[in-house]
């Protein structure tokens, strides 16, 4: 059989919600068509507790696919939960969907709908002409209770059948944070194929002298550099143990990392400038540009001497900027690290602020007839925020 392998729609996600509906649609409709069994990784939905109208989007995606005529059939179902359906849609919950033990999450109303089969801590077997399809999946859950799952469950493989295992955690060779983050070897053995979403960039690897695959988010959402592929899923053959990733039409993604070493100002806007316009932009979405500058700037020039804010705007038709200053050495960061080391005790942190504001102010030519030391204080003020908030509204647009 041929499994259609996705992971991490994240409906509802609300920067670009329109593009995750409208790539886990495509996705699912492709996968419907190639595809006996379509399995699903997790994080279907971007929060624990979607809006009424992401239900209502995510409902009607798997109602139209659970209605197309499959003809491999769901006739097993073992451990948490029911199985409603003998649709082979076969979904688990993410981190993104995670709630305690005795809630129900929003995996579950779709599987109660009969859209598909959550198979959280269950085996489900689906067969098509004699051949089985064995998938044991687990949910996601804290990085720290993951291994403690494992071994609770003891997910073990199904006998005369392509077993899968499917999962949805951070994997230490992937994503090596913490001693508590699983490894490869330490997933359980015995299984034809490993499965895991919760990363967003595809991984092709191998487990226990398996493939091991991620497939990607079908959105883009994180804005890092192994985002810039193409979004997609991978399809499996599991007579021929061969796979391959099928694309589909996603939002263009583009890190520009722009050296600005000795550079003033001026000439950095303009290299920015050149950098951007290199980038085509004749696709149908605008795509993503995000600029990351990294160097020491040209003595004498600051961190906030830098307004980049006019190539945003100037390119907004054609392409959604970012640019990330963060990399950039400068008198700020170390008239910051004085502060820290305390190089500067005759000047607070509080008058060192009002300065920086004093002087953005001036730059850009705000007169707001507010004493600006009251107006930092007010903006700085953590206590009273509804009260604060209403001051700070009197102040700006009383009457004279």
């Amino acid at each position: 059989m041929n499994i259609a392998i996705l992971s991490d729609f994240h409906i509802g996600y609300e920067r670009f919600r329109e593009d995750a509906f409208r790539q886990a649609s495509e996705a699912m409709e492709i996968a419907s068509r190639e595809a006996d069994i379509i399995v699903i990784a997790g994080d279907i939905f971007d929060y624990r507790h979607p809006k009424p109208e992401v239900i209502v989007e995510a409902v009607s995606l798997f109602k139209k696919i659970s209605s197309q005529k499959f003809t491999a059939k769901v006739v097993g179902f073992e451990g948490r939960g029911k199985c409603y359906t003998e649709v082979p849609i076969i979904a688990i919950p993410g981190t993104h969907e995670r709630r305690t033990a005795d809630e129900t999450d929003s995996i579950d109303l779709l599987n109660l709908a009969g859209y598909l089969v959550n198979a959280n801590q269950a085996r489900v077997t689906v067969e098509k002409n004699g051949e089985l399809v064995s998938v044991y999946g687990i949910g996601g859950v804290a990085e720290e209770r993951f291994k403690e799952t494992i071994n609770q469950v003891k997910p073990q493989p199904s006998e005369g059948a392509f077993n899968l295992f499917l999962f949805h955690q951070s994997v230490y060779e992937f994503l090596p944070f913490g001693e508590n983050i699983i490894k490869l070897e330490e997933l359980p053995k015995g299984f034809d194929l490993y499965v895991d979403g919760h990363i967003h960039s595809k991984v092709e690897s191998k487990c226990h002298g398996k493939n091991f695959l991620i497939p990607g988010s079908t959105v883009l959402t994180q804005l890092k550099e192994g985002e810039q592929e193409e979004k997609g899923f991978f399809i499996y053959d599991t007579k021929t143990n061969t796979y391959f990733f099928r694309k589909i039409n996603s939002r263009k993604f583009v890190m520009l990392k722009i050296d600005i070493a000795n550079l003033a100002p001026a000439e950095i806007k303009s290299k920015v400038e050149e950098q951007i316009l290199k980038i085509p932009t004749e696709n149908k979405e605008k795509p993503i540009i995000r600029v990351v500058l990294e160097g020491r700037l040209k003595e004498g020039f600051k961190n906030i001497d830098i307004g980049l804010k006019g190539i945003s705007d100037s390119h907004s038709a054609n392409a959604i900027i970012e640019i990330t200053k963060s990399g950039i050495e400068s008198q700020d960061s170390k008239e910051a690290e004085e502060l820290r080391n305390g190089m500067l005790e005759s000047v607070s942190i509080r008058d060192y602020g009002v300065g920086l504001f004093l002087k953005k102010l001036a730059e850009n030519k705000y007169d707001l007839n507010v004493n600006p030391s009251l107006l930092f204080d007010l903006l700085a003020s953590e206590e009273k925020k509804e009260a604060t908030i209403n001051r700070i509204m009197g102040l700006l647009f009383s009457s004279p």
